[in-house]
């Protein structure tokens, strides 16, 4: 097995396409070809709460992967919350109203018990405790199953080590470009995160085994084009292609929890609750005094705010809404994507003006 040792998914994007190109070969699968690792292979995350992908090249949505975190830890599996951000979120539905196979569904109610909850109330009672098990395949209706979203990811293993709360995600396939190095990497770490803060736990590795490792092959070719592979004389990546912000003193992570974890889930169910209610209009998302967590009033607001502004067509309005977020990389990263959009479409307005 493969071991990719990296601080923080900024380090791993780029590991992950060189090892696809050094030791992958191409097979057919369901969804298209890919260029898949010949063994399964483990992510070490050194510093989980680096979530954040700063990569133009990629292009990741930041937007839809914070709030997409916060809809799975609600426990959420309505498809119309996370399609607000991405549209193509309601193809992965079979009955246009669900997703089969949501995380956070899973491990809050699928199983009729609170999984999440059940492992802190664990982690509490014996912090030695090695049978935190947080499951998300179900194997009674998985198994056999035709659908648009059957669980990639299966299981989660949490343990205690000198104060340290480790995680080990087991993930059955595993698309490093869209999954292990884009989506999973911010919603597995905030729970990873939320779980330690609620044990009074610091924060240990994240540890991601990917059975089947690989990347769909149209996709690999075009992000392989724009980041150029490890040079190994220097063992550095060229500039070109390569972000890791979290190498600069300014940008850090912002804490997920302060309070107590109950009161905490239920701000997280108002501020779902009211996502939808006001229907995403910024005008309504302003900050709540009632929130007692800052990340809710601080981070999630303003980044909620943000992406409606955009959606509303204020995209200058967007972009100075950024600057209120207190989270320095999710405020860089949101800025940079509008930023992005904002200069293509005054590229696209140029050439209308010139035709």
């Amino acid at each position: 097995m493969q071991v990719i040792q990296s601080r923080n998914v900024n380090d791993a994007l780029p590991k992950g396409l060189d090892h696809l190109a050094m030791d992958g070969d191409y097979r057919d699968s369901r969804a298209g070809r890919v260029l898949e690792a010949r063994t399964p292979v483990t992510t070490v995350f050194q510093k989980p709460d680096e979530r954040v992908l700063f990569s133009k090249a990629r292009d990741a949505n930041p937007f839809f992967h914070f709030l997409e975190g916060l809809w799975m830890l609600s426990g959420a599996n309505d498809v119309e919350t996370v399609a607000f951000y991405v549209k193509r979120m309601e193809t992965f539905s079979d009955d246009g109203e669900t997703l089969w196979g949501a995380y956070g569904h899973r491990w809050r109610s699928y199983f009729h018990k609170d999984q999440i909850k059940m492992i802190i109330e664990m982690l509490q009672t014996n912090p030695d405790d090695r049978r935190c098990v947080l499951q998300m395949w179900d194997a009674n209706k998985d198994l056999k199953k035709q659908g648009r979203d059957i669980p990639c990811n299966t299981n989660i293993y949490f343990k205690i080590k000198r104060n340290k709360l480790f995680m080990t995600v087991c993930c059955r396939s595993n698309d490093i470009i869209w999954g292990a190095y884009g989506a999973n990497a911010v919603h597995m770490s905030m729970l990873h995160e939320f779980i330690a803060g609620a044990v009074g736990a610091e924060l240990g590795e994240y540890y991601q085994i990917s059975d089947s490792y690989h990347a769909y092959c149209d996709v690999y070719d075009k992000l392989r084009e724009k980041i150029k592979p490890l040079d190994y004389y220097t063992f550095k990546y060229p500039l070109k292609g390569y972000n890791n912000e979290y190498e600069l003193d300014h940008i850090n992570p912002y804490p997920i929890i302060s309070i107590d974890y109950n009161t905490w889930l239920k701000e997280l169910d108002t501020f779902m609750y009211e996502l939808k209610r006001y229907k995403h209009k910024a005008y309504k998302l302003e900050a709540h005094a009632g929130f007692q967590e800052p990340f809710f009033r601080e981070v999630a607001i303003p980044i909620a705010k943000s992406y409606a502004l955009y959606k509303e067509g204020a995209i200058d309005l967007a972009i100075k809404e950024t600057q209120t977020i207190k989270a320095t990389d999710w405020s860089l990263a949101c800025d940079l994507w509008l930023q992005r959009r904002k200069e293509t479409k005054e590229s696209h307005e140029d050439i209308e003006a010139v035709l």
